[in-house]
């Protein structure tokens, strides 16, 4: 590997550096120097961190720091973000960004140049540790190519909770050059001012976004308040989609998971607010893929759980809905030596009602997943389940509604 010279997206990217760079900075993959040379020189600059994964790309800047005495640069060899401490005003990114080449059938090895097999592999994980580097009001200056796939830049950026502004674009031979100021959104800097980091897009539903995120306790105020969550480590984060139509908000979600943990039922919500709702990541496999791998004696018990924390959301007066098809609505771990723990995830469409029906929902899902149930040796009598479904939803007393819970369990363990 020889090192990057710079070229026209160097001297691109060095116009901004000098405008922009200030505090603390990090020029990852530094190559020759010129964008950490630049940023030294700004008098707003202290310090300026520069790291290359390329042994003789190090080496030469050092001799030139010795030369020069330069004692505002820290030099260091790395891989992007390993081993690196701290935080940045400003942290300077040109990637490598073409996408892998050949020549007779054999790959170019170049980590100057290629930026993997797509060519945005590379900036992919910057992305999912650039957060936990940047200071909250820091800003990250970003240089790639059209041939690296604009439109899956962006996505990166976004599905981390990032927002970008175009500074510049250059036009070269075959291919245009952009050049992005990208900083951390406001609720990103919510999160992660509770200890969340390492955040990154999961999943979408039909009303929210699905975040990953990991807990930091060093970083938590309030530790009492986690006492009883010590093992807590992993979280999920729902934000509300821009497009969504719905007319419920995250805060209405969060009120009835609230309800629903006081009654041991659901994910366990940490906090909330209207730009998020963040709770404990949950283990284990949707109800579907679950009951395929696991015996006729476990499924029942899983389905007797489900079963009664229904009939305390009845209870309460609430309405999950989706409990006929719960396939993503229901989690489940544990199997053999473990007793299957049940969770209820997705209380976003949750209702107060005088006639709730969570009971009789899932008794329907019972009854529409024969087939599955049937291969672990079941002979269902689904003209009796739904009966006492129906007795079940007649009846408003409380003691009789438990009755006849218990002749639905008791149909489907015989």
């Amino acid at each position: 590997m020889t090192i990057y010279e710079p070229a026209e997206d160097s001297y691109l990217l060095q116009k901004y550096v000098s405008i922009f760079a200030e505090g603390r900075v990090l020029d990852l993959g530094t190559g020759s120097g010129i964008q950490a040379l630049t940023a030294i020189k700004n008098p707003q600059v202290r310090e300026v961190v520069a790291i290359d994964i390329d042994e003789e790309s190090i080496r030469a800047l050092i001799t030139k720091q010795e030369r020069e005495k330069l004692r505002k640069l820290t030099i260091e060899q790395g891989d992007l973000f390993s081993g690196l401490k701290g935080q940045f005003n400003v942290i300077i990114f040109n990637p490598p960004y073409l996408p892998q080449d050949k020549v007779a059938g054999k790959i170019i090895e170049d980590k100057a140049l290629y930026g993997g097999k797509k060519g945005w592999e590379i900036s992919e994980r910057f992305f999912q540790d650039v957060s936990k580097y940047l200071l909250p009001e820091g800003r990250i200056l970003f240089l790639f190519s059209s041939l690296t796939n604009k439109k899956k830049i962006e996505s990166l950026i976004n599905e981390h909770l990032l927002v970008f502004k175009e500074l510049s674009r250059g036009r070269m031979a075959f291919e245009e050059l952009y050049i992005y100021s990208i900083d951390k959104n406001p609720v990103l800097r919510k999160l992660e001012a509770l200890g969340i980091e390492s955040i990154g897009y999961f999943s979408k539903g039909s009303r929210g976004k699905i975040y990953r995120g990991l807990l930091d306790y060093s970083k938590l105020e309030k530790k009492s308040l986690f006492r009883d969550k010590s093992k807590i480590k992993e979280v999920v984060i729902k934000l509300k989609r821009v497009d969504s139509k719905a007319e419920s908000s995250l805060q209405d979600e969060a009120r009835w998971l609230k309800i629903a943990n006081d009654s041991g039922i659901g994910p366990k919500i940490l906090w909330s607010d209207e730009d998020y709702v963040v709770m404990e990541r949950i283990e284990g496999q949707f109800i579907i893929p679950w009951i395929e791998i696991s015996t006729k004696k476990d499924v029942a018990l899983a389905l007797e759980d489900v079963l009664r924390q229904c009939f305390i959301l009845d209870g309460l007066g609430i309405s999950k809905e989706e409990m006929h098809r719960p396939l993503k609505h229901i989690i489940i771990r544990g199997r053999g030596d473990f007793k299957p723990k049940v969770t209820l995830l997705d209380f976003e469409r949750s209702r107060q009602t005088e006639k709730p029906q969570n009971v009789t929902q899932f008794v329907e899902f019972i009854c529409r997943t024969r087939k599955e149930l049937e291969k672990k040796g079941w002979k269902l009598d689904l003209a009796k389940l739904r009966v006492l479904a129906s007795e079940y939803k007649k009846e408003s007393n409380k003691e009789k509604r438990k009755e006849c819970l218990e002749k639905i369990i008791n149909c489907l363990n015989n």
